[in-house]
């Protein structure tokens, strides 16, 4: 769910919880003369007093709209999602082949699956603000054998490093492999879930954020969302087409 306006509000941030442009983009809107408060020329600073504020955002006919990309890529293991920070160590960019696009969120370097890929600075609130509860599903292998209080124990929740971590969903389907659904993704979230279990992860894919699957991909490889796949997320996210 999109947070509700709460007026009066800065242009630049009503603009960006309407989808219309990230608080950053906003900015440089208003700075190109592109965005109009009842027929008024905007300027940085101004508020939108209530909901019966008239908003108009142009087009810059000078210059052709970027083409908004959004990709499901199946990251692989051993791969960093961003700025590496060792030699020899690669990132997402180096070898997605999808050029000009940046992740949603972080896959850390021995985890591997779905991981979100776009253009779209807007994504990135909509995607990862806890307030959003979007779901993430997550297939771990494990070493030891899983008790049989493990759901229970991470449905309730666990304390690691002076955090409360708890999955909203945990299905047993193996004595080694468990499906875990987060709505947060602190860092580590899982393996330290499990390290609190005493069992010692393998292996561990992300198959699924809110209603996007892996599905067939193979490591390093994307698909491209388009049709009604594209419109489905966009609209999950309460963003218009741009």
């Amino acid at each position: 769910m999109a947070e509700e306006i709460t007026y009066p509000i800065r242009i630049n941030r009503y603009l960006a919880l309407r989808g219309l442009a990230t608080r950053r983009g906003a900015d440089t809107l208003i700075e190109a003369g592109l965005v109009h408060i009842n027929g008024k020329l905007a300027v940085l600073g101004d508020r939108v007093a209530d909901a019966t504020v008239r908003v108009e955002v142009l087009k810059n006919k000078n210059n052709a709209p970027k083409k908004l990309t959004y990709v499901a890529y199946y990251k692989p293991r051993g791969i960093i999602t961003h700025s590496p920070q060792f030699e020899n160590e690669q990132e997402i960019a180096d070898i997605s082949g999808f050029s000009g696009t940046f992740p949603i969120g972080r896959l850390d370097k021995d985890s591997e699956g779905l991981i979100l890929l776009t253009n779209d600075g807007r994504v990135t609130e909509r995607l990862l603000h806890p307030r959003f509860q979007h779901e993430k599903e997550y297939e771990v292998t494990v070493r030891e054998d899983i008790p049989s209080n493990l759901k229970t124990m991470l449905e309730e929740g666990v304390y690691n490093e002076g955090e409360w971590l708890n999955a909203k969903k945990v299905t047993v389907v193996s004595k080694h492999r468990a499906i875990i659904i987060l709505t947060e993704g602190k860092k580590h979230h899982i393996r330290r879930m499990m390290s609190e279990a005493r069992l010692t992860v393998e292996q561990l894919v992300r198959t699924r954020i809110m209603d996007i699957y892996l599905g067939a991909l193979k490591p390093g490889k994307g698909r491209v969302l388009e049709g009604a796949a594209r419109k489905a997320f966009l609209e999950s996210i309460t963003l218009p087409e741009l």
